[in-house]
């Protein structure tokens, strides 16, 4: 016999079952067209306009919540983040980054992208927090750029991640291992020791199963020259 308390909990499940079905919509609706219509998005999901707003206010409460899961993830990659070497640390970090926007583009491309930066500022406060830290801890031991400010560094690093994320293309094999030394050249490091950096730590651009990618091919390549 079904209890009451099942009988309770079964709308709340498919409620979050059709929720993560909208989600799932949208970001397929958004890959195909960033300017998708709430009607486009619930066509997708198979539910009415009116069905979607069951759930959610409006477009603007929907990106937000994609914006959300976009920054969330990315949060969770700073803090794992723990290299000693703070140049090691911001090169981990910008070629994770790199590889999850390339995994899910549309979350990366509304969190990232010039008309969401208010949206997402206090939503990526640890991601930054994890940028002014290690940018501190590299000034301090003379291995990062110190003729400006912590903060504007922080920011200029900042800036330059996120341009290269969401402006280069992500099929090249190339294009994380240009973005990951950009992150480096901002922050103070020259070409040079940027690849010598990169080739004494071949993980970091290492393709995800393991196998050398053809960035971090190029980093042995230009540190052995």
């Amino acid at each position: 016999m079904t209890s009451t308390i099942d009988a309770v909990r079964r709308p709340r499940r498919d409620a979050l079952e059709n929720r993560a079905g909208i989600l799932a919509a949208a970001h397929v609706a958004l890959a195909h067209d960033p300017r998708a219509s709430v009607d486009t998005i619930a066509r997708q999901a198979g539910l009415s306009r009116r069905a979607l707003y069951g759930h959610f206010d409006d477009r603007d409460a929907l990106l937000r919540e994609l914006v959300a899961q976009g920054t969330a993830r990315f949060n969770a990659i700073a803090a794992r983040i723990d290299d000693a070497d703070p140049r090691l640390a911001l090169a981990r970090l910008a070629a994770a980054l790199w590889t999850e926007a390339s995994h899910v583009q549309v979350l990366a491309a509304l969190a990232l992208d010039d008309a969401h930066v208010e949206m997402t500022a206090d939503a990526l406060a640890p991601l930054r927090r994890t940028v002014m830290r290690l940018v501190r801890e590299g000034q301090d031991a003379g291995v990062l750029r110190t003729d400006v400010a912590a903060p504007t560094l922080a920011r200029l690093v900042e800036e330059t991640a996120r341009t290269v994320i969401t402006r280069m293309d992500a099929s090249s094999p190339e294009a994380r291992g240009l973005a990951v030394r950009a992150v480096l050249s901002i922050a103070g490091l020259s070409w040079r020791e940027a690849a010598a950096l990169l080739h004494e730590h071949p993980d970091v651009l290492a393709a995800p199963d393991g196998a050398p990618a053809g960035d971090a091919a190029a980093a042995e390549t230009a540190a052995s020259a």
